[in-house]
């Protein structure tokens, strides 16, 4: 099991299951959202996340058709996103979780906008867009 929160702690949540496919996204989107240079992201059963408090402080931002990303409205912390083409699963924001994580990260996504300041070092696949094996409409 996992739990994590956002900055506040007004919005608490758990996980009771893996984290799969987790990768580091270097798009322009995600590095804009993550005020950063990549998001590190994987994806949770829906039926697995649970939130513990503050699901109602959280608002929403309409990415791309049918993504939003869910973040807190006090310290803007982001936690999931959600897309309507799997609704049976949300992409988590690594950093949001407290406990140890025991999978890791398989690859570096979108390195082609990656940012210019930015260089990776830790060997995994890096992908110019989506990893190979993953459908664009997949979270």
């Amino acid at each position: 099991m996992y739990t994590g929160s956002c900055l506040c702690s007004k919005v608490q949540f758990e996980i009771h299951g893996k984290i799969d496919s987790i990768v580091y996204c270097h798009c322009s989107l995600c590095r804009k959202a993550q005020g950063s240079a990549f998001a590190t992201n994987g994806v949770v059963r829906r039926e697995d996340f649970h939130f513990l408090q503050g699901e109602n402080q959280l608002t929403s931002f309409g990415s791309s058709p049918g993504q939003h990303k869910l973040f807190c409205k006090h310290c803007g912390s982001p936690i999931i996103s959600t897309n309507t083409a799997t609704p049976d699963k949300v992409r988590i924001r690594l950093g949001a979780i407290e406990t140890p994580i025991s999978e890791r990260p398989e690859a570096h996504i979108f390195v082609s906008s990656q940012a210019n300041w930015d260089e990776i070092h830790n060997g995994l696949p890096q992908y110019d867009d989506y990893e190979p094996n993953r459908k664009k409409n997949r979270q």
